[in-house]
């Protein structure tokens, strides 16, 4: 563990230890930090070819598939609903799922990381308390906070690291938190 005080806290596979004392905002911000870096080191040396391999049938879930999924949930929640900006999914219609053959893993992580930057931009100026609109969906309209929005990307991240570890597992024997 890196215990240099003028950089945040790290494990050995460097992904930032979230906070666990501090204020609110920080510490939310920390906790999503911490998962998307565990989303990445899950996908970490694997190939085209097993970036493309499902978990096991019927499921069609895939590393490549997660990173795609979660630009669109990236580019949803926090430029969509928490600012209110008219964009457009990042992949098309569906949920950022679908494979394109063209289309590798570092693009896909590359747009990750350019829709979570977007993400921080639209937010930096908003507080916790700020409110935005759910855009579609079963929940369409409902008012949620950024705070809400927070606690539920964490929620998102953490569900789908795991759906990632179990990919993982399956297609090299790789596990871990």
């Amino acid at each position: 563990m890196t215990t240099d005080t003028n950089s945040p806290l790290t494990l050995p596979d460097g992904r930032p230890i979230p906070l666990m004392t501090g204020e609110e905002r920080p510490m939310l911000e920390s906790w999503l930090a911490f998962h998307r870096a565990t989303l990445e080191l899950k996908c970490a040396g694997l190939d085209d070819v097993q970036v493309r391999t499902a978990s096991a049938e019927p499921s069609s879930l895939t590393p490549l598939g997660l990173v795609q999924h979660l630009a669109e949930v990236e580019r949803n929640w926090f430029q969509r609903v928490a600012a209110g900006l008219d964009v457009p999914p990042v992949y098309g219609k569906g949920n950022g799922y679908v494979l394109d053959p063209g289309r590798g893993l570092d693009e896909a992580l590359a747009v990750w990381r350019r829709e979570i930057t977007r993400g921080n931009e639209v937010c930096a100026g908003l507080s916790l308390d700020d409110t935005g609109r759910i855009a579609d969906g079963p929940m369409a309209g409902l008012e949620v906070s950024l705070r809400w929005v927070y606690v539920h990307m964490i929620e998102e991240y953490a569900r789908h690291n795991g759906h990632a570890d179990i990919l993982r597992e399956r297609i090299d024997g790789v596990t871990g938190v």
